[in-house]
């Protein structure tokens, strides 16, 4: 998979993802990630890419052209890349990302989504915004990662990037891992103990130490419920629990509450 930053600071981005398990994918040729200095495509002396905004207002705001350009330096990487100029994808709007407070806010049924594309561009604003004209003519989706402002969208699109990469495969050494990890079927992940068995007094429990695969499972599978009805109520009315599922929780209920 191809990620392709648009981004006014390409150092951060780089820096933050050429490392652990990211860094490994890239360097085997699972990953590329590239970061498209927005500064490259000004046309002044001083690559500055911000002006006042039209009608007043607090703040400077990114220009069209500079973003347009970069944009399309990209997507005609992309199409020659892939041997498509004149075959249709000439007028093809790639699947481009505006890290933004106003978009869809980002989870696993996103990021699995995402992670079916082949190409991904990643447009990161700052100071107040981006032109509004070139984010229509260029974006295909608005995404946030939370309900709350940041100064840029190089750490949303640093987050995105991981999220999204540990689904594509051979990223993970343990492929089954990116399968069962939180979120998975709206259920955050069941606790997990390594050595010793025991540690501060405090003992792994003995289903584990079992052997009982089944057993095992199905233990891992009820503290998952457990912890998303502890710690994310929200995320647990999404679950499709079985009817034997939803008599045990029934009960665990009756003699926890």
């Amino acid at each position: 998979m191809n990620f392709h930053i648009l981004t006014l600071f390409p150092e951060m981005v780089m820096n933050g993802l050429n490392t652990s398990i990211i860094g490994r994918a890239v360097n085997a040729g699972h990953l590329s990630i590239e970061a498209v200095n927005i500064r490259d495509y000004a046309f002044n002396k001083h690559q500055s890419v911000d002006d006042y905004p039209y009608g007043g207002g607090a703040g400077m705001l990114m220009q069209a052209e500079p973003v347009y350009l970069a944009h399309e330096a990209v997507a005609e990487k992309i199409r020659s890349r892939k041997g498509a100029a004149g075959h249709g994808e000439t007028d093809r709007r790639f699947r481009t990302v505006y890290l933004s407070p106003q978009g869809s806010v980002f989870d696993q049924k996103m990021a699995e989504n995402l992670a079916q594309e082949e190409d991904l561009i990643l447009l990161c604003g700052h100071y107040e915004g981006i032109d509004e004209r070139v984010l229509e003519e260029i974006v295909t989706d608005y995404v946030s990662i939370g309900d709350y402002v940041l100064t840029g969208g190089e750490l949303p699109a640093m987050v995105m990037v991981d999220a999204i990469s540990r689904l594509v495969p051979g990223v993970l050494h343990n492929d089954v891992s990116a399968e069962f990890e939180s979120f998975q079927d709206s259920l955050l992940e069941y606790p997990q103990y390594s050595r010793p068995e025991e540690w501060h007094g405090k003992k792994v429990p003995p289903v584990l130490l079992s052997g009982h695969h089944a057993n095992i499972e199905k233990w891992r599978r009820e503290q998952s419920i457990i912890r998303t009805y502890e710690r994310r109520p929200d995320l647990l009315e999404k679950c499709e629990l079985t009817e034997k599922e939803k008599k045990w929780f029934r009960e665990w209920l009756e003699e926890n509450m």
